[in-house]
């Protein structure tokens, strides 16, 4: 009887168009997307020392999925991703070049409900594209020009450039919390976009950037500049040099060769961790704000990053990219209790492209034929214990950092095995039997026991390439 009322409601969903008519039905969608923030980096998925409270209360009321991952580790085609729910070769958003026009023609999510009669709102890096003109389907538009700054950056707020003081999230918060307030008589949809915990950089003049600034560049408010600290960041058993590695292993320029000593600092990770103080805390005066309104159980509220990041190991740093589960594996939680138990883990592998599905089937609006994420709605419901077998993992080279450069791949990963296939490096392919090995420390692709993985894992690949084009 648990999943009565959600299944009563996912039965009428196809009812709900248009949806314009139904809004008493329809949920408000707050979303809020981190930069780089690793899976484990929450006090709801195991740090032994983090303080996540906010954040974590979304888990504790609502789903924390187990499994969530994105299908390019880049910043740019994993926002595009969950955007649209498409792979980064059909939307076009392939690297963090200054897709500008690009990024103005998609179709998203928000665009979507926008014509279905929501009010929608973005606040934050757009992060596809260096303008930070407003894209179509917000009626509320705050960002930053590129990668914003830290600390006293000029925005654009709806068309209009203006300077702002004081630390990014916390102004970020503000203007999320500026458009929860506003009498939209209607549905509302908030796309909040952190900075945080992205580093900030300084570039060479080739365009690539300078990987010593990067350490030292993570900026917590001037609150946390202490907070945890004494204390030691947990490492995985993986921390250190790659083994039978060959793409990680060559020789690159001047570059170190890889090893504990070439994986992020302690003091880096930890001014991290101190940064996302600054984003639990504005995440809690969200849910403030939603429970004042009698908004909070009405909205589907989703916290999540567009990527994960390295902390050592196979002693990378700064580094995400990669098809690592450090890289690939992100954070997924949502509350919305009118179709959530309280305190659900969801184990099975779920995509960034399946938000973007989730949100329109729940709004009522029909999901397009060419979106390849799937909803979650059967997931949560217990109508389906699995969504995808596996799914594909791509990265198309860029020239930003030396370590990766020419190292674009085609990867896919299911519950048992991940295949690596570098395209411009020979001889280098990778292959992981997740199982017994879920730390990717032995490269089986040359080892006959595996062979017949191999070879399934490499005809998955090809018949996911050709399903997606």
């Amino acid at each position: 009887m648990k999943h009565v009322l959600f299944l009563l409601l996912i039965t009428a969903v196809p009812a709900l168009l248009p949806a314009a008519t139904n809004d008493s039905l329809r949920p408000n969608v707050v979303v809020v997307l981190m930069d780089d923030h690793r899976w484990d980096d929450l006090g709801c998925t195991g740090h032994p020392f983090v303080k996540t409270p906010h954040i974590d209360r979304i888990a504790r009321e609502g789903a924390r999925f187990a499994s969530a991952f994105v299908t390019t580790p880049l910043c740019s085609p994993s926002r595009a991703g969950f955007l649209t729910g498409q792979y980064a070769q059909r939307t076009g958003i392939t690297d963090n070049i200054a897709r500008n026009q690009r990024s103005h023609e998609l179709r998203t999510f928000p665009r979507m409900l926008h014509g279905a009669g929501y009010a929608t709102g973005f606040v934050g890096k757009w992060h596809m594209g260096t303008d930070d003109s407003p894209r179509p389907g917000f009626d509320y538009w705050v960002s930053v020009q590129g990668q914003g700054d830290y600390f006293d950056p000029r925005l654009n707020i709806n068309g209009q450039t203006t300077a702002a003081h004081g630390y990014v999230t916390d102004i970020f918060t503000d203007h999320a919390i500026a458009f929860l307030k506003q009498n939209h008589g209607k549905p509302f949809c908030l796309w909040l976009a952190h900075k945080a915990v992205h580093p900030d950089a300084r570039q060479n003049a080739d365009g690539s950037v300078d990987q010593n600034s990067v350490a030292k560049n993570f900026f917590p408010a001037e609150r946390h500049k202490r907070l945890y600290a004494g204390l030691t960041p947990p490492r995985r058993p993986n921390f250190g040099a790659p083994k039978n590695k060959p793409a990680l292993e060559r020789a690159v320029g001047n570059l170190p060769p890889l090893s504990r000593e070439t994986g992020t600092d302690d003091e880096t990770i930890l001014n991290r961790l101190r940064m996302l103080a600054a984003v639990d805390e504005g995440l809690g005066r969200l849910l403030r704000q939603l429970e004042e309104s009698g908004q909070l159980d009405r909205t589907f509220f989703v916290f999540t990053s567009d990527e994960g990041y390295f902390y050592g190991e196979h002693g990378l740093s700064v580094e995400r990219r990669l098809a690592y589960e450090e890289s690939i594996r992100i954070p997924l939680l949502i509350r919305y209790p009118a179709l959530i138990k309280a305190g659900t883990v969801v184990d099975a592998m779920v995509l960034n492209l399946d938000l973007a599905p989730t949100i329109l089937e729940l709004a009522g609006v029909r999901v397009p034929a060419d979106v390849h994420g799937r909803s979650l709605l059967p997931l949560l419901s217990g109508r389906e214990s699995a969504l995808h077998d596996n799914f594909l993992i791509e990265y198309f080279s860029d020239t930003v950092f030396p370590r990766v450069h020419r190292m674009g791949y085609k990867a896919v990963r299911s519950d048992r095995w991940k295949y690596i296939h570098y395209l411009e490096i020979q001889d280098a392919d990778e292959l992981y039997d997740l199982q017994r090995d879920p730390y990717e420390l032995h490269n089986l692709v040359r080892e006959p026991r595996a062979a017949v993985g191999l070879d399934r894992m490499r005809a998955e690949l090809a018949k996911l390439q050709a399903s997606i084009r």
